[in-house]
């Protein structure tokens, strides 16, 4: 009997940290096949939030497992590109286990005050420096307010549900405070005429020396394209030109030459003093201005180890290879006389990227999701921009390789 009870225990256990985990990210899910109901998102993260407040404690082990498996497993996807896919069972087990302890240390007094603030203080942590699990995404799409009072107001009103025992009625008053109702949509446009072109092209051949002509003639064609659609800018993403572009004269001098006719924004690496950075360029009337990637990706533009195993690990499996390097500040391009915050993939979801924007209205991010593609992170990404562009009350436009561009309104 004593066996039978254990085991029964057990699967319980399973089947509530499973459910909890199913709960937390549904609505990546749900968006990735392009379902997205406000009231349907609006329930699923409540029962979300509400499963993890109530399940037992060894239960959240295995719901911050699999949460952290089905939130991140793409970042596997990218290790075919290295030549390391043998790693993959390694990299899922690892990001399992992170937020398994994370999760576990919710209930590390198992009491519902501490979990409640427990859970609140989450919102402020990033594990490693990878800040894209972040609870508040659960209602991006939902009709509860994405602030950080919006969630701690939640989290006190599941406090009530829980803990009275009559009047629970009451409980909903917290609630109501969050409620984000549809508002009429005010459309703020820059000054200039902005040409995004559509890129495609698959990661294998980014970086392939024989495919590289073809793909500085692919971006030199949607230059003209804009010249051609009388536009003022035209962005082309991350590391669209797969080269050290400060060192490159011949294509310096064909983009300073098109840039009497267009403003043209792309990305490229630089080095400078024997340091690699992931940057934007910015071509205006002949002139140049390059803005450094501000936040790296951890794991995969910097480790965030102690240098000494960083370079343990760029030797083992990197051939030697060094981090990135980054800038200390962000940096704004002028374009038609108004301020563009400049952001490269991962940094556009930070908070770091955002500081100091004053009255600039407008943000151009650049990415290159080919290393993740088919996944759920560009999906993911598309839900943290709609986050942040809300958070900030800015404009963001989007130019990817691999998937669509987008413009998100705050």
């Amino acid at each position: 009997m004593f066996f039978l009870k254990r085991d029964y225990s057990n699967k319980n256990f399973i089947i509530k940290g499973f459910i909890s985990s199913i709960l937390l990210s549904s609505f990546i899910y749900l968006s990735y096949f392009n379902i997205e109901f406000k009231i349907l998102n609006t329930i699923l993260g409540l029962s979300a939030l509400y499963f993890l407040l109530i399940i037992p404690k060894k239960a959240l082990l295995i719901s911050g497992f699999l949460t952290g498996v089905l939130w991140c497993w793409w970042m596997a996807v990218s290790l075919q590109y290295y030549d390391l896919v043998y790693l993959t069972p390694v990299i899922l087990i690892f990001i399992g286990i992170v937020y398994a302890i994370i999760f576990y240390l919710f209930a590390f007094f198992d009491r519902l005050t501490f979990r409640i603030l427990a859970i609140f203080a989450f919102t402020f942590f990033a594990p490693f420096g990878f800040n894209w699990m972040k609870f508040e995404l659960l209602f991006v799409d939902s009709y509860i307010g994405i602030s950080k009072l919006d969630f701690f107001l939640v989290l006190v009103t599941f406090y009530f549900v829980i803990k009275l025992k009559r009047f629970k009625v009451l409980a909903i008053i917290p609630l109501l405070f969050t409620l984000n109702l549809p508002k009429g949509e005010y459309i703020q446009n820059p000054i200039a005429k902005i040409y995004m072109p559509q890129m495609n092209v698959n990661q294998n051949l980014r970086w392939d020396k024989n495919y590289k002509a073809t793909l500085d003639e692919q971006n030199f064609e949607q230059i003209n394209n804009g010249i051609n659609l009388q536009k003022d800018l035209v962005v082309l993403p991350e590391t669209a030109f797969t080269t050290v572009l400060n060192r490159n004269e011949l294509l310096l001098e064909r983009l300073k030459e098109l840039s009497y006719k267009i403003d043209i924004i792309t990305g490229a690496l630089l080095v400078e003093d024997n340091q690699i950075y992931n940057a934007s360029y910015h071509f205006s009337k002949g002139e140049i201005r390059i803005a450094k990637k501000v936040v790296l990706v951890p794991f995969g533009e910097e480790i965030p180890f102690p240098k000494f195993i960083v370079d343990f690990i760029n030797k083992i499996f990197y051939n030697g290879a060094q981090d990135y390097s980054k800038a200390s500040a962000p940096t704004d391009f002028i374009i038609k006389g108004e301020k563009f915050r400049n952001a490269i993939c991962y940094e556009a979801t930070t908070d770091k990227i955002f500081e100091n924007l004053g009255d600039t209205k407008f943000m151009i991010v650049i990415s290159n999701n080919a290393w993740f593609t088919p996944s759920i992170e560009p999906t993911l990404q598309d839900i943290l921009l709609k986050y942040y562009s809300r958070k900030y009350n800015i404009n963001i436009f989007h130019v990817v390789n691999g998937t669509d561009n987008k413009i998100y309104r705050p």
